[in-house]
């Protein structure tokens, strides 16, 4: 189980032959245009400063050319920063020597990509096998290694086939079994579900939940899909123009967006599927009969369980069963429709 999360310290990513140049000009507000106009650099990021939990899903999101996949390249140093620090486990990544960032790469981190990645005249099980045969792991372990992914992401059967006989979504899965089967403490997972049709791409992510509820590993994902974000993230950091627009849990973003960009973002968010009991209950007075929920349950849930009771009140408990306050349908759906900043509620920090 990863026991370290990633921070990302002041990091400033520009892209072209004199970068170091022109930090200083970046960093006392040189915006990304004048650089690109003035000196033909392209500012990538700009003082990005992120912490990113030991055990969790952290999302980076944006738009195209917002640098979220330069941010994650730089996560396995992939991409060179032009100053700043990315610390796991106590090192600085930015600095370590090629034969510790071979190791690095080969035992702590595992990628997944849009494309998938795989290699067309190798079948899934030798795709699955890669990166522990790079390892040098003898074949009797880590083919049974390969055979347990292989089955935990629902391909069983299908060992022998080639990428090119597969979906897209089956494909998608053969990377995935390929990245865990590394055993690697950290999953950096670039646009992975973009280019599948909404179902499947849904189907995979139920499969990532569902594994790292297991696993606990630190993943990085990226997307540019606010509802895959919401869904995945136990933390979303959006960026825009290669700098940090906000950071924070789904709920923080979809009741608190920092600006109007954002603001638009989550305008169409199906908010009930984000907004826990606990942000909109209220204090329990007396005795009080209801149905029992969990404090982060969100209020779909909640709804969905009080209609299937036939009753209109919620009791809310903590993690320790404790009455902590209520809710009723009224309030709940009240929540579910009101835009962000026009409702009445304070976001509590678990």
């Amino acid at each position: 189980m990863a026991s370290h999360g990633i921070e990302i310290r002041s990091l400033y990513k520009i892209f072209g032959p004199r970068a170091q140049d022109y930090v200083e000009q970046v960093r006392r507000g040189l915006s990304k245009s004048e650089l690109n106009e003035r000196h033909g650099h392209v500012l990538g990021l700009r003082d990005i400063n992120l912490s990113m939990p030991a055990g969790g899903i952290t999302v980076v999101m944006g738009l195209s050319g917002s640098g979220k996949s330069t941010l994650i390249r730089h996560i396995n140093r992939l991409i060179e920063p032009t100053i700043g620090e990315v610390i796991y486990d106590g090192v600085d990544i930015c600095r370590m020597n090629q034969r510790d960032l071979r190791e690095f790469r080969r035992h702590k981190t595992a990628m997944v990509f849009q494309k998938f990645a795989l290699l067309p005249h190798r079948t899934v099980m030798e795709n699955t096998l890669y990166g522990l045969d790079i390892q040098g792991i003898p074949r009797a372990t880590s083919q049974e290694r390969a055979q347990h992914w292989i089955e935990r992401v629902g391909l069983a059967g299908f060992e022998n086939h080639y990428p090119n006989q597969l979906s897209g979504g089956m494909q998608q899965r053969v990377g995935l079994a390929r990245a865990l089967a590394n055993d690697a403490d950290i999953l950096l997972m670039d646009e992975a579900y973009s280019a599948l049709d909404p179902l499947i791409r849904v189907d995979m992510q139920s499969v990532l939940l569902d594994i790292q509820a297991e696993l606990k590993k630190t993943v990085v994902f990226i997307t540019h899909d606010l509802d895959e974000a919401l869904r995945l993230g136990n933390k979303i950091a959006i960026l825009r123009d290669g700098e940090m627009i906000q950071q924070g849990s789904g709920q923080e973003i979809v009741l608190s967006p920092a600006d109007d960009y954002i603001a638009a973002f989550v305008k169409e968010v199906n908010r009930g599927r984000v907004i826990q009991a606990r942000t909109v209950m209220k204090p329990a007075i007396g005795a009080i009969e209801g149905v029992k929920v969990s404090a982060d349950e969100t209020l779909e849930f909640v709804a969905q369980r009080l209609t299937r009771a036939d009753r209109r009140d919620a009791i809310v408990v903590d993690q320790d069963g404790m009455e902590i306050g209520v809710l009723d349908l009224n309030t709940i759906m009240t929540a579910m429709v009101t835009p962000a900043g026009e409702v009445d509620v304070a976001v509590s920090h678990p």
